[in-house]
């Protein structure tokens, strides 16, 4: 093997790979058989668990090489830059050497286009089935589906990988005629639908078979680009919530455009990559996945981006301020999670601790609610002088003197979110 020539592969296709953020703890639970490694860790590159654990997995390109030139893609056929490709032997052997040092729990993917999708996604299958069979590996997999491969190829994916993905890229199919006209919206959609299909047919048969082996356990994600044209966030938002609800999405992934060419379809090379933006819709993404919210709440055709000043839920909560004040002691749960400032956990810890006692503002920050905002929408049992602000012009002014955003006008990169 030639270590140089490898190094150098690596260095080009890591960096490559650095644009696709689809990716995230697997849920997955390959069980350890004496081979090596265990997915029930959750491995993903510089991520966390849901037990708060940082873990991360080799993410690299199989190639770079590609026969579509989308104007956004660093690795469209018309860019001049290095070229590169992994051979499937390559790709194994550097997961399994990693794996052993300990740099890594598992594999992230994927690929440029370099003949035809079949090709390219019967490379990425092989990998995966290397690994599995050949060296009893058990860490996560993530393979990225290659649109227009196959059916065949997407079932035998599903039975390497842990999770599979493929990339909506743009959120319209407008914007992706305009900037990749050689792609094909439904040649994206087909390799979803058959992954669901996949799900859920190993979910009925694993109730009568114990054995059944095991389909995309940890599901598929997708990813969109945020910024490379002209999408408000309402139909950005609608747009992954029709994919959770008709594709079974397990995340979608929101990625603010970061300039890479000069193109009059594009934003300009020195615009600023949307990092508050991107944010701000991973925010509303949470919304609606674990807080109750629908996509028309959130944003409407009156209000159609995003407030980049306050969170979603406080903007929901400043243009409703007549379901406010909430008491704390006799609320439903969904209201709770309603309140600015209070959590999904927090909610949980409210409902179960005022069975016991009567809760205070005190109580609230032993339960973890941010209480610099939460306070202005609470009515407690014995009264609450904050809510004296409730009907103030300058609410919202006051509430967001007393934050400090994380987000400073200065960064001009995208931040590592995953």
């Amino acid at each position: 093997m030639n270590f140089d020539r490898i190094k150098e592969k690596l260095e080009i296709l890591a960096d490559a790979a650095k644009y696709d953020v689809s990716c995230s703890s697997s849920g997955g639970k390959q069980k350890n058989n004496g081979g090596l490694g265990d997915s029930s860790a959750s491995g993903i590159c510089h991520t966390y668990t849901e037990d708060g654990r940082c873990v991360s997995l080799l993410k690299i390109l199989l190639t770079n090489h590609c026969i579509y030139d989308c104007i956004y893609c660093v690795s469209r056929k018309s860019n001049d830059i290095k070229r590169a490709a992994f051979t499937v032997e390559e790709v194994v052997d550097l997961t399994i050497s990693f794996y052993r040092r300990n740099y890594i729990e598992g594999l992230f993917l994927s690929s440029g286009i370099f003949k035809d999708a079949d090709t390219t996604m019967e490379r990425l299958v092989r990998v995966a089935k290397k690994l599995r069979t050949e060296h009893k590996f058990n860490g996560y997999i993530h393979l990225k589906s290659i649109p227009g491969a196959s059916d065949d190829l997407m079932n035998e994916a599903a039975l390497y990988a842990d999770r599979l993905s493929v990339n909506l890229e743009i959120p319209t199919e407008s914007g992706l005629k305009l900037l990749a006209p050689d792609k094909n919206r439904e040649d994206m959609l087909q390799p979803m639908r058959i992954v669901q299909k996949g799900i859920q047919q190993y979910k009925d048969e694993k109730k009568i078979i114990r054995s059944a082996p095991k389909f995309a356990p940890a599901g598929q994600s997708t990813q969109m680009i945020v910024g490379a044209t002209n999408e408000n966030d309402l139909q950005i938002i609608k747009v992954a919530d029709h994919f959770y609800k008709n594709y079974g999405m397990k995340r979608v992934y929101y990625s603010g455009y970061i300039p890479v060419t000069v193109d009059n379809r594009l934003p300009a090379i020195t615009s600023e990559v949307p990092v508050l933006r991107e944010n701000r819709l991973y925010q509303s993404d949470w919304l609606m996945r674990f807080y109750g919210f629908k996509a028309d709440e959130i944003l409407d055709f009156n209000m159609p981006f995003l407030d980049l000043e306050v969170d979603p839920k406080l903007s929901w909560a400043l243009r409703h301020l007549d379901q406010f004040p909430v008491n704390l002691q006799t609320a439903d749960y969904k209201m709770i999670l309603r309140i600015p400032g209070i959590g999904v956990k927090t909610a949980q810890k409210i409902v179960s601790a005022r069975q016991f006692q009567v809760l205070s503002i005190d109580h609230l920050k032993k339960l973890g609610a941010a209480v610099n905002r939460a306070k202005y929408f609470i009515d407690f049992t014995y009264g609450n002088p904050f809510l004296k602000h409730l009907t103030d012009l300058n609410l919202r002014k006051l509430i967001i003197g007393g934050s400090q955003s994380k987000f400073q006008n200065q960064f001009s990169q995208q931040l590592t979110l995953f």
